[in-house]
């Protein structure tokens, strides 16, 4: 993907940038792969080309072992954003709001985090970050008050609500602002709700938030 569109906005083409994703922002997820709740947010980075749109079929490295699904609201970053910024900036630069998956390879993840090691070999590989359509913040209203759902293969796996967040979107981006800047064509991923699993080839995904944006997937 070259660019990034939100649907309901014209001329609203932004060139794919990097992807800010916050681990362990929903207690409930924290526990049920048995880590601790952090207190303040843990922040890792994957690059332009793990991003890939959700219309096309996704595909999984099947050969570094389970590769684990992570529903996420996704934030699209219209305008630059830098440290001191209020809340309010940080709403004011959100160019849309869509789903993503934060693509995971759990037993690598282990592995690395056994050994005290960073966690993009098994977070930032190419089409780790699968996007849907993005919509204007005119349309969602309140970032807090989102329900994220996501079937496999016809069963709910995950079913949380943006209001379970540790911390909240808009504060979330004032606080990575103090450690980089975010940059037009930039998504936030703020954390995944309760209920991530192991991917296979041919399975069927169906994500939504709330009655806003629903999105099929197709996984090779």
């Amino acid at each position: 993907m070259s660019y990034l569109h939100v649907v309901d906005k014209k001329h609203s083409a932004l060139p794919v940038g990097k992807v800010v994703c916050v681990g362990r922002n929903y207690a409930a997820h924290a526990r049920e792969l048995n880590n601790a709740v952090p207190d303040e947010p843990i922040l890792f980075i994957k690059p332009s080309t793990a991003i890939v749109s959700m219309q096309a079929p996704i595909s999984i490295p099947t050969q570094r072992g389970e590769c684990h699904f992570e529903t996420e609201l996704a934030v699209l970053i219209g305008q630059p954003l830098t440290q001191g910024c209020t809340e309010l900036q940080a709403q004011n630069v959100i160019a849309g709001v869509g789903l993503a998956l934060d693509l995971t390879l759990r037993d690598l993840q282990q592995q690395l985090k056994g050994s005290g090691l960073p966690w993009e070999k098994a977070k930032a590989f190419d089409g780790a970050c699968p996007l849907s359509e993005f919509i204007s913040m005119d349309r969602v209203g309140n970032l807090q008050d989102q329900r994220i759902r996501l079937w496999q293969n016809g069963d709910l796996r995950q079913d949380g609500h943006t209001g379970e967040m540790l911390m909240p979107v808009l504060s979330l981006m004032v606080y990575v602002t103090q450690f980089f800047s975010l940059q037009p064509g930039d998504v936030l991923l703020t954390g995944t709700p309760a209920g991530v699993g192991s991917l296979k080839p041919k399975d069927k995904l169906k994500l939504s938030l709330s009655d806003l944006i629903e999105a099929i997937v197709r996984v090779v």
